[in-house]
């Protein structure tokens, strides 16, 4: 993890207890946008880390944090479900908290992303 961290990214401690408590109800919402003309800063983090499918990251979904309309397609699930949202390095993860949190979800931490390695180790693989 670097020592820069973005604002309101959650410590590897609290990830580790946040996943364990959540075990099987975990959801992670990835919000990466593999368009690299509108977030070509994520290609990076795509190449090391791919986007939720039913071979990789089960408890992952994708749901694009759009920074234009600042909004995203929220997850369809009771709103007390344990979510952790990343993108690359935590700066729309952090976006995608707050509009989830706006929007009535109860339990949500921002996880960072591949970029913050000791976070990720926690639930990247989800």
């Amino acid at each position: 993890t670097s020592l820069f961290a973005k604002e309101g990214v959650s410590s590897p401690e609290e990830l580790k207890s946040f996943v364990a408590s959540a075990g099987s109800n975990l959801l992670v919402v990835d919000v990466r946008n593999p368009d690299a003309d509108k977030e070509p800063g994520d290609q990076k983090s795509l190449a090391v880390a791919p986007l939720p499918s039913d071979d990789t990251r089960p408890q992952g979904i994708h749901l694009v944090y759009d920074r234009e309309t600042e909004s995203m397609v929220l997850p369809d699930v009771e709103k007390d479900t344990p979510i952790i949202t990343h993108c690359g390095g935590g700066g729309r993860g952090q976006k995608a908290k707050d509009y989830l949190a706006a929007n009535g979800f109860t339990n949500v931490l921002n996880g960072g992303g591949p970029k913050e390695t000791e976070c990720w180790a926690e639930f990247g693989d989800k």
